[in-house]
C-alpha cells in the first residue's frame, strides 16, 4: 500500500519530484504530502485527496529546487483521510520527517508509554510513534536514532526519513515491506516501486529484507539491523518508461485490457520452444516434479481467481491432488504439508503481505515453492524455490487486468510441462493443446475489435444496482473474477456463484430488479448452465449471458449476449471469458462517472495485512 519517493542529489524540482510520486499514485491516493531541506529549514506540505491537490498547495515552489525530498501518496490504515493524518510526519522540534508504508501492530502501548513521557500525538495514525522514538533517540547520529527505534516496533514498515541536521542523506528502512533505491548522477532516489524510478535511472537497488541503506548525493551504503554493511547488487530496471504511460488511452485499464494478446504472444515466445513448453531458469529438478502428489494453491484476490482456473487443468492434465485457499486463511491454518508437495504462489506485485506469510510458514514444513509473479525482483520471487515470470509489464490500473490472464495462461503452460513429466497425457494431446493456445491471442482480438458492442450491453446493465454472476467447472472462478472486477470499480453489489448452487440460497435473490450474468460456452455442462438460466428467466431475472458465436440455444433465453469465438478446446473458454467481463465492467463503472484506475478505498498491491 501507500507509496515512498524520497532523492537526495545536485537538486531537484519539486514538479519532477511530484511527478516521481505521482506513478505510485496506484499504491494509495487519499491524502499526500512532501517534506524537504529549503532555504536551511525543514518544508511540509501536506494535503487531503489526490496529488494534484498538493501540485495546487505548491503553487510558484513546483519549479524551485531541493537537494533532499521525501514523498508520500497514502492509503488509510490507521487514522482518517484528510492532512493531519496525511504522511510527512514530524517530530516536536520540526527538525525530522519520516514516510512509512506499513503497520506497526504494537504502536498503541508504545504511544501510551511516550505520553507518559510527555511526547504529545497530533495525529490517530500509527506512524507517527516511530517519529516521535526517532527523536527520543537522536543524538548525533540519525541511522542510530533509527536503528534503535525500529528495534521496539512490531509489524512491517518502510521508512523513508530526513533530518534537519543531517541534510545530506536520507535514511531507508525494509522490514516486510518493499523499498527500491535509484542510482544516477545527480543524485539517489527511493521508491516503493519501479515506475516511480523510470524517468530518472535505470539502475536499482532492491533493498532486502531487515535492511537500513543511507543514501547520500554520491552513494549509498547498505547495512542490516545490526549495523553490519552488507554486499549489494545494481540491477538494471528492464521496464521501459513508455510501459508505464496510458498511450493516448482514457484510462490504464483499458489500456491494460487492450495489451493481452500482446502479453500471451510474449509468452509464448519466451515459453514454447518449437512443440514442448520450455521455462529458462526453472530451479526444480524434473525429478522432484514428477513425484508431486499434491499442489496447494495460495493467492489474494484476481491471484486468487486466476489459482482456481489453475485447478482445473492441474487436476484434468496431471492427476495430481489439488487445493486451494486464500492466503489470509492459509497462513492460519493446520495443513499437513509433505516434502514431495508443491506450493504454487501467485501474486502480482510478488509483495502480497499474506501471500508471502504463507509462503513463509509453508517453507518451514520443508515444501518447494513455485511462484507465478509479475516482478522478477520482488520478495516473493526471492524467497521461491522457483519462478515463472508472467512477463506482463507493469499493471497500474488497481482492478487487475493484463495480470490475470497472464497468470492463468503461464499457470496452463505449467500444466502441460508437468503432465509430460508425469506422462498423464500423450505428447500429441499435448501438442494439440498447444496449437489452441497459441490461437489464444487472436481470439482475444477479435473480443477487443468488437469492443463497442461490450459498449452498448453495459450502457443497458449499467442502471442495475446488483448482480449475480453464475457459472459451472472452469468458468466458475470466471464468476468470481467478474463479479470482483464489476464491484472493484462500479461500486455495485455483485457475487460471483457456482450455478449448480443457485438453488441452494441465491435463487431468492432473483427478480426483476436484479442483472444475473450467465457464462454459458459449448462444454460438457452447457446443458446444465441453460437449465440454471430457465429457471433465472421464469423468476424475471435479467439475464446477460456469454456465449459462442454459434450459440443456438441458450441465446433464445437471453436479453443480451456478448460472444466469443468458438474454440474446439473449451479450457480456453477463462481467457475470452475474462476479456468480456473486464470490458463490460469497464464500461459500466465509466457510464457511472466512477474512477476507473484509482477504485474508492483500493490500493493495487497490499503489503499489509
Amino acid at each position: 500500500m501507500c507509496g515512498i519517493f524520497g532523492y537526495v542529489g545536485e537538486g531537484a524540482s519539486f514538479s519532477s519530484l511530484i511527478g516521481g510520486l505521482s506513478k505510485l499514485e496506484y499504491r494509495g491516493y487519499d491524502s499526500c504530502g512532501v517534506a524537504a531541506i529549503d532555504n536551511q529549514k525543514l518544508f511540509l506540505k501536506k494535503r487531503a485527496g489526490k496529488i494534484q491537490k498538493l501540485k495546487e498547495g505548491l503553487g510558484e515552489k513546483m519549479n524551485k529546487k531541493t537537494s533532499l525530498c521525501i514523498l508520500h501518496t497514502r492509503w488509510a490504515t490507521h487514522g482518517r483521510p484528510n492532512k493531519i493524518n496525511a504522511h510527512p510526519h514530524l517530530d516536536s522540534q520540526r527538525k525530522v520527517a519520516l514516510v512509512h508504508n506499513g503497520i506497526i501492530e504494537n504502536f498503541l502501548p508504545l504511544k501510551n508509554q511516550l505520553i507518559k513521557e510527555g511526547y504529545k500525538f497530533l495525529t490517530e495514525t500509527d506512524t507517527e510513534v516511530i517519529v516521535c522514538l526517532i527523536e527520543k533517540f537522536y543524538k548525533k547520529s540519525l541511522e542510530d536514532a533509527v536503528l534503535k527505534a525500529i528495534a521496539k516496533l512490531k509489524g512491517s514498515f518502510a521508512l523513508g526519513v530526513i533530518s534537519l541536521d543531517q541534510p545530506d542523506r536520507v535514511i531507508a528502512v525494509r522490514k516486510d515491506s518493499p523499498l527500491i533505491i535509484g542510482l544516477s548522477k545527480e543524485g539517489n532516489f527511493l521508491a516503493s516501486d519501479v515506475p516511480a524510478l523510470l524517468s530518472f535511472t535505470k539502475k536499482a537497488i532492491y533493498l532486502k529484507d531487515q535492511e537500513l541503506a543511507i543514501l547520500e548525493k554520491e552513494r549509498v551504503k547498505v547495512f542490516n539491523f545490526q549495523k553490519k554493511a552488507v554486499k549489494v547488487k545494481v540491477e538494471e530496471i528492464k521496464v521501459k518508461a513508455e510501459e508505464a504511460e496510458k498511450k493516448g488511452y482514457e484510462h490504464f485499464m483499458l489500456k491494460e485490457i487492450f495489451e493481452q494478446p500482446a502479453v500471451l504472444r510474449k509468452i509464448l515466445f519466451l515459453y514454447c520452444k518449437g512443440k514442448n513448453v520450455h521455462f529458462s531458469s526453472f530451479k526444480l529438478r524434473d525429478e522432484y516434479l514428477k513425484k508431486v502428489k499434491k499442489i496447494f494453491i495460495t493467492a489474494c484476490g484476481t491471484a486468487y481467481h486466476a489459482g482456481y482456473v489453475a485447478k482445473y487443468f492441474l487436476e484434468k492434465y496431471c492427476g495430481v491432488v489439488v487445493e486451494i485457499d486464500t492466503s489470509s486463511e492459509f497462513r492460519y491454518r493446520k495443513i499437513k504439508l509433505g516434502k514431495e508437495d508443491l506450493l504454487l504462489a501467485i501474486s502480482q506485485s510478488g509483495e502480497t503481505a499474506d501471500t508471502l506469510a504463507a509462503v513463509r510458514e509453508a517453507k518451514k514444513c520443508g515444501v518447494k515453492v513455485l511462484s507465478i509473479c509479475n516482478v522478477v525482483g520482488s520478495s516473493l520471487v526471492k524467497e521461491s524455490d522457483a519462478i515463472i515470470s508472467t512477463l506482463a509489464g507493469p499493471e497500474i490500473g488497481v482492478a487487475s487486468t493484463k495480470a490475470y490472464i497472464a497468470q492463468v495462461f503461464c499457470l496452463y503452460l505449467f500444466s502441460l510441462h508437468l503432465a509430460k513429466l508425469k506422462n498423464t497425457i500423450k505428447d500429441r494431446k499435448i501438442q494439440e493443446i498447444l496449437s489452441g493456445l497459441k490461437k489464444t491471442p487472436h481470439y482475444l482480438q477479435e473480443i477487443l475489435n468488437d469492443s463497442r458492442k461490450i459498449k452498448r450491453t453495459a450502457n443497458k446493465f449499467s442502471r442495475f444496482g446488483s448482480f449475480l454472476f453464475l457459472g459451472r467447472g472452469i468458468n466458475y472462478p470466471s464468476a468470481l473474477e467478474g463479479a470482483l472486477k464489476l464491484k472493484e470499480i462500479s461500486y455495485i453489489p455483485a457475487e460471483g456463484y457456482p450455478a449448480g448452487e443457485m438453488k441452494h440460497g441465491p435463487i431468492a435473490l432473483i427478480d426483476e430488479y436484479r442483472a444475473v450474468v450467465c457464462i454459458a460456452p459449448r462444454d460438457q455442462l452447457y446443458e446444465k448452465m441453460v437449465a440454471n438460466m430457465q429457471e433465472v428467466k421464469a423468476r424475471k431475472g435479467k439475464i446477460l449471458t456469454i456465449l459462442n458465436n454459434d450459440d443456438r440455444e441458450a441465446s433464445t433465453l437471453s436479453r443480451q449476449i456478448l460472444y466469443m469465438p468458438k474454440v474446439t478446446n473449451q479450457d480456453l473458454s477463462p481467457f475470452l471469458v475474462a476479456v468480456n467481463l473486464q470490458l463490460f465492467a469497464y464500461f459500466v463503472a465509466k457510464n457511472r462517472g466512477c474512477e476507473i484506475d484509482q477504485p474508492r478505498n483500493l490500493a493495487k498491491s497490499v503489503t499489509v495485512e
